[in-house]
């Protein structure tokens, strides 16, 4: 099984298209169609279902793109480790990431990276609901996360720290909670489920803050809306501080509670399957997003508990 033919497979399954897969390694239609076909032959499967409208991956070669990706990347790392590695990085690198996270820190840096790294494509699929690295064949994954077990490498972005908080408009009809006893009488937003989050205070003692202690009215998965049902004033929530510091500063948020802090063990973390190679295209986002925004992460406020 030859490397060329893996790589003219993962470009084909990327674009969804052979012809265009084969030109951009130089290949005329008529050998890229010859050389899917010998490499299928070789696997003993189709791995593209084709007609005269479209290509699409078979289930076979949803299963084994993965491996034909993970081949590439230790190929290009071999020769990387020998100096023959190409000056410039190319390829598809697909990336998932939270979308709250994505609107506020990533999505706005992105043009200074594709202006860096031309020759990359990047295809992102951002959302709150997290998808499987390995069998959506994701190159990277940027995750909320707890490593300890994970069968994932990768490293840390920034802390997560979460914090209680509420609008203004709230606190003036509802009153401002000073005891955590005194969130029982309050309305308070749940994100993802309504399961108890553990908190503790400054000195260490552990706590709860559990949604159903209260009236929760709300459940909600997103975490943008999440956000905005608690700036309109819908309750006390418990927030990523990475998520709400603007408007803790602006004063269209306010600290409740301000000794308890959220105590869940998990940061932001870069991740990538462990039996992936660290290939090039994950190095250089890799690296540019720790650079921009993990070197000096602007919601971290000394102040904030």
């Amino acid at each position: 099984m030859e490397t060329d033919t893996l790589r003219l497979f993962v470009l084909a399954a990327d674009k969804l298209n052979i012809s265009a897969a084969g030109r951009e390694l130089g290949l005329a239609p008529s050998v890229a169609s010859a050389w899917m076909a010998k490499l299928e032959k070789c696997v003993g499967a189709d791995l593209l279902h084709r007609s005269t409208r479209q290509v699409s991956l078979s289930t076979e070669g949803q299963e084994f793109l993965p491996y034909a990706r993970d081949i590439i990347a230790r190929e290009d790392a071999a020769r990387a480790a020998l100096g023959q590695g190409r000056a410039v990085v190319s390829g598809t690198l697909r990336f998932t990431a939270p979308s709250t996270f994505a609107q506020l820190y990533i999505a706005p840096i992105l043009p200074a990276f594709t202006a860096a790294h031309p020759e990359l494509r990047l295809d992102l699929r951002l959302s709150d609901k997290q998808f499987d690295l390995i069998d959506g064949s994701f190159d990277l994954a940027l995750r909320n996360a707890v490593l300890e077990g994970s069968t994932l490498r990768g490293r840390k972005l920034a802390d997560d720290v979460r914090i209680l908080c509420a609008s203004p408009g709230y606190l003036r009809e509802a009153g401002t909670p000073t005891t955590l006893d005194e969130l029982k009488r309050h309305c308070l937003l749940a994100f993802g489920n309504d399961a108890p989050q553990p908190i503790a205070r400054k000195d260490g003692t552990s706590a709860t803050f559990d949604p159903n202690a209260g009236r929760c009215n709300l459940i909600i998965d997103d975490g943008h809306s999440h956000k905005v049902a608690t700036l309109a004033g819908a309750g006390i929530a418990l927030h990523s501080l990475w998520s709400v510091h603007k408007e803790l500063s602006s004063g269209d948020l306010c600290h409740v509670l301000p000794e308890f802090r959220g105590v869940t063990e998990t940061a932001l973390w870069l991740l990538y399957p462990q039996a992936n190679i660290l290939s090039a295209k994950v190095r250089v986002f890799m690296d540019f997003l720790l650079d921009r925004i993990g070197k000096n992460p602007e919601w971290i406020d000394e102040k904030v508990p």
